[in-house]
């Protein structure tokens, strides 16, 4: 077993992801689920939640890949492998589809204010969220039965890789599939995120908004594409470049990482679409330990001795 550092680099990043994902998205689960019972649901709130989920998934299955990267090997039984694949790119290829849902949902808040407040509802964004799981399962679902499973894993001079190493003919199966899935689930998305996105800085700014409201709204649209492009793109390149060379490109395993960060940077983006919770808690914190100051000064003022006060001032 030897690590290199790249390796080491894969470990850093897969351990940074976790350490700063966990508590992230429980505290926006916390934020938008009571904003839920206060307020009631809302299409971001919905939107929110599976985002949470896909994220808390990925986060799950994080481990085990940071232990495989460790170990130079797959300890795991084999019919794992098939297991953490397909939920390792569901969670990936869910957070692309409820971005763009996300991103939908805020341009035709502004281009069709009237008309979109009709079918502003959560009952429809449930069905739409279903609708996305749904074919984001179906979809992986069809390629496992298309690779027939064997193609997981694989033995290499006493090494078990899992999901990395393909021979002629089963490249001939997944590359294709590859290619698809980065067409359907991410490219087609990005195209429509990128239009909404675009879209919504256009007619922000020509509004009627004070300056403020502008910087914000550009903020929150202009982060929620940027977070988009640096987690999912790069590893749906290598499909690409997979596809037109014939070949599983060496660097797919490290663009995986950046696909990673999106676990820690997406709550923040989902933050900044409920500015109002995000506030009440720093402001229920910061008073605590107002609170607490204040506590601490009055005890320290009790603590002063008697003859201190009994000193008289010079004439």
């Amino acid at each position: 077993m030897q690590v290199t550092i790249k390796d080491c680099v894969a470990l850093s990043v897969y351990t940074f992801t976790f350490l700063l994902g966990l508590p992230a998205n429980l505290l926006v689960l916390f934020v938008y689920v009571r904003k839920a019972c206060k307020h009631g649901a809302t299409p971001n709130v919905v939107y929110a939640f599976n985002l949470c989920i896909a994220n808390l998934v990925l986060l799950a299955w994080l481990p085990v890949k940071a232990l495989e990267t460790f170990l130079q090997d797959w300890r795991l039984p084999p019919p794992i492998c098939p297991v953490y694949s397909f939920f390792l790119f569901s969670s990936l290829y869910g957070s692309c589809l409820f971005i763009a849902a996300v991103t939908v949902g805020r341009y035709l808040s502004i281009a069709f204010p009237i008309i979109y407040k009709r079918y502003r509802h959560a009952r429809i964004s449930c069905f739409i969220s279903v609708a996305l799981w749904a074919f984001v399962l179906l979809h992986l679902s069809f390629a496992l039965v298309a690779e027939e499973g064997a193609y997981f894993v694989t033995v290499n001079e006493d090494t078990v890789a899992c999901y990395e190493k393909f021979n002629a003919s089963q490249l001939a199966v997944l590359l294709p599939l590859r290619l698809e899935m980065s067409i359907v689930l991410f490219f087609l998305p990005l195209i429509v995120t990128s239009f909404c996105t675009f879209r919504c800085v256009t007619l922000v700014w020509r509004s009627n908004l004070p300056p403020l409201g502008k910087r914000r709204v550009l903020t929150v649209a202009l982060s929620t594409l940027a977070v988009f492009v640096v987690c999912y793109a790069p590893y749906n390149a290598s499909h690409i470049a997979g596809f037109v060379l014939k070949k599983s490109v060496e660097w797919r395993t490290y663009a995986m990482l950046s696909s990673t960060c999106n676990v820690f940077l997406e709550p923040v983006v989902m933050l900044m679409l409920s500015p109002a919770g995000s506030r009440g808690i720093m402001r229920r914190i910061c008073g605590q330990q107002i609170q607490f100051s204040r506590i601490e000064g009055s005890r320290q003022r009790c603590n002063i001795p008697n003859n201190v006060g009994n000193v008289r001032a010079p004439t």
